[in-house]
């Protein structure tokens, strides 16, 4: 794929990442002892996603936000983080807030997660927390996945929200009672779906890791790079 050729969607939520947001975007994890401990429980699983993937030397956070994971991420073991988000106030934010001998360790740029200024198989592991379920559009998510199968020459790393749990059947019963919109900006994948999805892209699932099984909605998948599905 030729990333700049495709059209990226327009997305009203990307909108509003502006230089104040961000930094209540940076805050809120830590705005009170539940805040905290989901930042913590979604630190704990990302962590185990990336210890089951092994060694690898390079890695791609995207969209990064203002840098959530980046203490993660900067392992010994990585030895080149790429960090990338659509909003340039969120990763200003993010070098700016986050401490020095963490934030030195990345490399920014900005970028739409449809659109990857990077060459095909440039790093190892994709890292995308926080951003699938805001994609509804089907030929959307296609352009998405395609794009981090490109870039990705091993793992995609990706969290989102699925069907199957106490969540997700709130979440039904209040959808059915909201007016309908014309683009749906947070979208819980019926889990058969987004897997035949993953599949037609050319990403195996390996493994998934959820925040709280039968209860909550999010999900961490981690996904093989392979040829069953791209062909």
């Amino acid at each position: 794929m030729d990333s700049k050729k495709v059209q990226i969607p327009d997305f009203d939520f990307s909108k509003k990442y502006d230089a104040r947001h961000s930094v209540h975007y940076f805050e809120k994890h830590e705005k009170n002892f539940m805040r905290r401990l989901s930042n913590w429980r979604e630190l704990k699983i990302a962590q185990n996603a990336l210890q089951y993937i092994g060694n690898f030397k390079t890695l791609l956070d995207m969209p990064c936000g203002t840098g959530r994971f980046w203490e993660i991420l900067t392992t010994d073991n990585v030895k080149t983080i790429f960090a990338s988000d659509y909003s340039i106030d969120m990763l200003k934010n993010g070098l700016k807030l986050r401490q020095d001998e963490i934030s030195k360790q990345v490399r920014p740029f900005q970028s739409s997660a449809f659109a990857i200024p990077l060459r095909d198989n440039a790093v190892e592991c994709i890292f995308c927390m926080r951003l699938l379920h805001h994609i509804s559009d089907i030929k959307d998510r296609k352009i998405f996945l395609q794009e981090m199968a490109r870039v990705s020459s091993d793992y995609v790393i990706i969290s989102l929200w699925v069907d199957g749990n106490i969540k997700a059947m709130q979440r039904a019963s209040l959808e059915k009672r909201r007016a309908k919109r014309r683009y749906q900006n947070r979208l819980c994948h019926p889990r058969k779906i987004i897997e035949e999805e993953f599949f037609e892209a050319g990403l195996l699932i390996v493994k998934h890791i959820d925040f709280f099984k039968f209860f909550s909605m999010w999900r961490i998948y981690i996904l093989k790079k392979g040829l069953i599905g791209s062909l």
